[in-house]
C-alpha cells in the first residue's frame, strides 16, 4: 500500500493511509488477532457476519426498488 505526500502535507497523507487501511479491513483483522479464537467460535462469527451482510444487501435492494 502506498500513499504519496504532496506539498509536505504529512497529516493529509496519514488520513489517506488510515482511510485505505480501514477500507481493506486491516484494523479489524488486527483487533481479531489480538486473542486466540476457537475454530467453532470463528465459524459462528463468520456465519453471523454473512447473515448480516445478506440482510443489509436485501434492505438496500428493497429501498432502491421502492424509490424507483
Amino acid at each position: 500500500m502506498e500513499v504519496s505526500v504532496r506539498d509536505n502535507n504529512v497529516d493529509q497523507a496519514l488520513r489517506a493511509l488510515k482511510k485505505k487501511l480501514q477500507r481493506e479491513g486491516v484494523f479489524r483483522e488486527m483487533k481479531l488477532k489480538q486473542h486466540f479464537e476457537k475454530p467453532s467460535v470463528k465459524k459462528a462469527r463468520e456465519q453471523k457476519e454473512a447473515i448480516s451482510r445478506q440482510r443489509k444487501l436485501a434492505r438496500k435492494k428493497a429501498q432502491r426498488e421502492g424509490m424507483l
